[in-house]
């Protein structure tokens, strides 16, 4: 699906700048919301974690859920691997290339178009692995994607755009502001991402690790 989607419509708008693309990925959040709605209903649901990872475990004399550590393994892997394959494989090679310098990659004889369509559709695939993985964790109701997609831009902005470094240093960001905010003051936690986001902006509009433009 996510392959049909670039080819269809996303493809059509990347000239048009990062903002079309944004708004684009809003509408479609909105019509799968729908569909989703219509078929299952509004009703939250819930899943339970896989045998063995249900309980708590002790580290350091914190207590944690199995499955929420699980989690963080598993994030944490498939971010190194992500980083690894950006900055040492001939794919991130081609993929820094496509993305900075279009004319010249395509003078090199790499297929831009093609590079594109399997990027995205691993990212969708990413993205439904989060989904699946992250369940257990939350209550599944249509419309949970909106802070999701909420934290996801905060995460770009603040890391900056074109970096996998930046990506990985503003969920990590992102993550411990609202743990300690929650801790701190409850009722600002979300608040407190959003004034972190508007100091990071301005001081760096683009990005901790961003290229500036």
């Amino acid at each position: 699906m996510g392959a049909a989607l670039e080819l269809v419509f996303f493809r059509r708008v990347y000239g048009r700048g990062h903002l079309a693309q944004v708004l684009l990925t809003f509408g479609f959040t909105l019509v799968f919301v729908d569909l989703i709605r219509s078929q299952f209903g509004p009703t939250t649901r819930s899943i339970p974690p896989p045998s063995g990872l249900e309980g708590a475990v002790q580290v350091l004399g914190a207590t944690f859920s199995a499955y929420s550590l699980f989690v963080l393994a598993v994030a944490t892997v498939v971010g190194a691997l992500l980083l690894v394959g950006w900055r040492s494989l001939r794919v991130g090679a081609v993929l820094r290339a496509g993305v900075e310098d279009k004319e010249m990659a395509g003078l090199l004889g790499i297929n831009l178009p093609r590079v594109f369509t399997l990027t995205f559709a691993f990212g969708a695939g990413l993205a439904g692995l989060a989904g699946v993985i992250a369940a257990p964790e939350f209550a599944i109701y249509p419309g949970m994607d909106a802070n999701v997609l909420i934290l996801a831009l905060v995460v770009v902005v603040l890391g900056g755009l074109g970096s996998i470094e930046g990506a990985l240093l503003g969920a990590a960001l992102v993550g411990l502001g609202y743990v300690i905010g929650t801790s701190l003051f409850p009722q600002f936690a979300i608040g407190l991402i959003f004034a972190l986001m508007a100091a990071v902006l301005v001081v760096r509009p683009s990005g901790l690790l961003g290229r500036r433009m």
